[in-house]
């Protein structure tokens, strides 16, 4: 297959560029436009991208794309977001615990005097907590996309693949995906919109990243 062989050579090439061992390619069905890396380290990693991301990205395209994958690997950002997602969830658990315990034991005893505005205040903070962790593990997700996007341009020696392509992704993916927020990183472009899309995003929007990439 044409496409095929295409892929693998993009993926080929740019990994040498980056000076890391060439990831294992994979192609998953849908029709959406759609890649991403996975791996621990840039020793054992693979790259997947739609059947959509093959059939409509001509080569300049899929190579912004691969070139942006292929950064995320050279930075270990897999790994980082994977770690953020784990505390997260640690968090989240630790804050639940938390509520539960001081529900339970203060439904156990009577309340003294002043004991009211602790338990008041220790629920805020174990309600608040898990909001401000998911913002923070958002704000770097959105910077390491901005870091692939430069590397990406870097390793093609041409940003405006990359920004054809999210051009395409904009115009195609519209209204196509909706998946949970704790994978919504693995993705190329943020698959989920909300009123909360600027704090909790985990990809800066999309025509941003296209004006960047068109000044370089």
């Amino acid at each position: 297959n044409p496409k095929e062989k295409m892929l693998i050579d993009v993926v080929e090439e740019l990994s040498l560029a980056a000076g890391i061992k060439t990831p294992q390619v994979y192609i998953m069905p849908g029709s959406d436009i759609n890649a991403f890396a996975t791996g621990r380290d840039p020793e054992h990693s693979s790259v997947c991208v739609t059947e959509g991301a093959l059939y409509n990205l001509n080569r300049s395209e899929l190579s912004g794309v691969i070139g942006h994958e292929v950064t995320h690997i050279r930075n270990y950002d897999v790994r980082i977001m994977t770690l953020i997602a784990t505390v997260i969830g640690v968090i989240g658990l630790l804050s639940y615990m938390l509520v539960r315990g001081l529900a339970y034991g203060g439904g156990r005893r009577k309340e003294e005097e002043g004991e009211g505005w602790l338990i008041l205040a220790a629920f805020l903070i174990a309600l608040v907590t898990p909001i401000i962790s998911r913002i923070a593990q958002a704000m770097l997700s959105r910077r390491r996309e901005f870091l692939a996007d430069m590397g990406s341009a870097d390793l093609t020696k041409n940003p405006e693949g990359l920004a054809s392509a999210l051009e395409k992704i904009k115009e195609i993916n519209e209204g196509k995906l909706n998946v949970s927020e704790s994978v919504s990183h693995l993705f190329f472009t943020d698959p989920n919109k909300s009123p909360l899309d600027n704090l909790f995003a985990t990809h800066p929007p999309i025509d941003e990243r296209i004006k960047v990439l068109r000044s370089l």
